[in-house]
C-alpha cells in the first residue's frame, strides 16, 4: 500500500522523538553518594584499671555515749552549750553537792569513832590474853574480849567502805564529758531535778575519726580478703557535694546476711574537717585490687542490641565496620572489653545512630582517651 502524505510526515517526526528521548537517557547522571556521617571517635587503650565496687552507706560515729548522771540531786549548773565541741574529762554539770558533802563528813566521822574503840578492843584483846595465860581470868573472858577486837575491826572495814562510797558519790556530782566530741541537745536545764537512774542529760558523738557502714554483694568476700584492711581504700561522697573523703576498711563482719546476700562493712575517715555527718547517706566506692593491662574502650562507644554488645570501628579510609566485644565490666567512663581490637583501633563515640555498616564517616573530632585512675598506694 502507498503511504499517504500524512504517514510519510509523522515517520521522521517519531524517529526523531525517539532519538532524542535516548539522547537525553544517556545524559541522566547516575545519583551522588551519601553524604559522610560527622562522628567523633577514641582509641582503643590497655591500661590498669582498678577494680572498685560502689555502694549506698550511712556515717556512725566511732562512738556515741548517753551521759547520766549517777546520783539524785538539783541540776545547778551546766558547763557547756548544746552543739558544742567537748573535750574528755570536760566539766559538763554539777549537782548540788551539799548532800553529799555532809554524807561523806558523816561518813568520816563514823570511821573516826570506831577505829578509836576498835584500838581500844586491840589493846583488851591483848591484856586479856597475858591475864588469861595467869590464870588471872577465865579464858572464857578471853575469848570474848577476842571476839569484841575482831567484830570492832570489822565495823573499820565497813565504816571504810562508806567513806569511800560517799567520796565517790560526792565525786558524782560533778559529770565529766566521758569521751571527746561533738554534744546533742540537751534535755535536762539548771533547777531541775536529776535522778541517778534513766536519765538522759546530753548525748556525745564522737566525729574525728568517723565511719561508714555498708554493704557489698558478697561474692566480693574473696577479693575483700586477699589484702590487709588497712590497705583497701575506701572513697566517699558528700550528698552535698564537695571533695571526697577518703579512708582505709576498718570492720568486715563475721556472717553473710543470708537475706539479702550481702556483706557488712565499715570504713574509717579522718574527718578533720567535719564535712561527714552521723546518720547521713553517702556514696561509696571501694577499690578492691587493680586489673593490670586490660583492654579499654570509652563505656559510650558500645552500643548493645540483638546482636550483643558491638562498637563501631572506623579504618583508614574513614569506612565503618561493626566488631562485636563482649563487656566483662565498666569502671567509670571505661568498659573493659573482650575482643580482637587492638590498642589503637578506632571506636565511634559519638554518632552510631547515624551510620551504618561500610559508610563513609566524617571524623569531627578525636575524643581525648578517659582520664587514667590513679594508681593503687602500694
Amino acid at each position: 500500500m502507498i503511504p499517504t502524505r500524512s504517514a510519510r510526515t509523522l515517520r521522521p517526526l517519531l524517529a526523531a522523538l525517539a532519538l532524542g528521548g535516548t539522547v537525553a537517557g544517556c545524559a541522566r547522571k547516575a545519583p551522588p553518594p551519601p553524604p559522610a556521617v560527622p562522628v567523633t571517635v577514641a582509641p582503643v587503650e590497655r591500661r590498669d584499671v582498678p577494680y572498685t565496687v560502689d555502694a549506698t552507706g550511712t556515717v556512725e560515729p566511732i562512738q556515741r555515749v548517753a551521759v547520766e548522771s549517777q546520783v539524785t540531786g538539783i541540776l545547778q549548773h551546766i558547763a557547756f552549750k548544746e552543739g558544742d565541741e567537748v573535750q574528755k574529762d570536760q566539766v559538763l554539770f554539777e549537782i548540788d553537792p551539799r548532800p553529799y558533802r555532809a554524807a561523806l563528813a558523816q561518813a568520816e566521822a563514823t570511821l573516826a569513832k570506831d577505829r578509836a574503840q576498835a584500838a581500844n578492843a586491840a589493846l583488851d584483846e591483848q591484856r586479856y590474853a597475858t591475864l588469861a595465860q595467869k590464870e588471872y581470868v577465865t579464858a572464857q573472858q578471853a575469848s570474848q574480849t577476842k571476839a569484841q577486837a575482831a567484830s570492832l575491826a570489822a565495823t573499820v572495814q565497813a565504816d571504810e567502805a562508806m567513806v569511800e562510797s560517799a567520796r565517790l558519790s560526792l565525786q558524782y556530782a560533778t559529770i565529766r564529758a566521758p569521751i571527746s566530741g561533738r554534744a546533742g541537745s540537751l534535755s535536762m536545764r539548771e533547777g531541775n531535778l536529776v535522778k541517778s537512774e534513766g536519765t538522759t542529760l546530753v548525748t556525745i558523738n564522737q566525729l574525728r575519726p568517723i565511719l561508714v557502714r555498708f554493704a557489698v554483694p558478697s561474692q566480693h568476700l574473696a577479693r575483700l580478703q586477699r589484702r590487709p584492711m588497712k590497705d583497701i581504700a575506701v572513697t566517699v561522697q558528700p550528698p552535698g557535694g564537695g571533695d571526697a573523703a577518703t579512708g582505709a576498711l576498718a570492720f568486715i563482719d563475721n556472717a553473710v546476711d543470708t537475706s539479702t546476700g550481702t556483706l557488712l562493712l565499715k570504713a574509717q575517715f579522718p574527718n578533720t574537717d567535719g564535712t561527714l555527718w552521723p546518720g547521713e547517706y553517702v556514696t561509696v566506692s571501694v577499690r578492691l585490687d587493680v586489673e593490670p593491662n586490660a583492654l579499654v574502650v570509652p563505656a559510650v562507644a558500645v552500643t548493645t542490641g540483638q546482636q550483643g554488645s558491638t562498637v563501631f570501628t572506623v579504618d583508614g579510609n574513614n569506612k565503618a565496620t561493626t566488631r562485636p566485644v563482649r563487656v566483662l565490666r565498666t569502671q567509670g567512663d571505661l568498659a573493659v572489653i573482650e575482643s580482637d581490637l587492638k590498642p589503637g583501633d578506632r571506636v565511634v563515640t559519638d554518632g552510631q545512630l547515624r551510620i551504618t555498616p561500610g559508610a563513609t564517616v566524617q571524623i569531627r573530632t578525636t575524643a581525648p582517651a578517659a582520664p587514667r585512675a590513679p594508681q593503687e598506694a602500694s
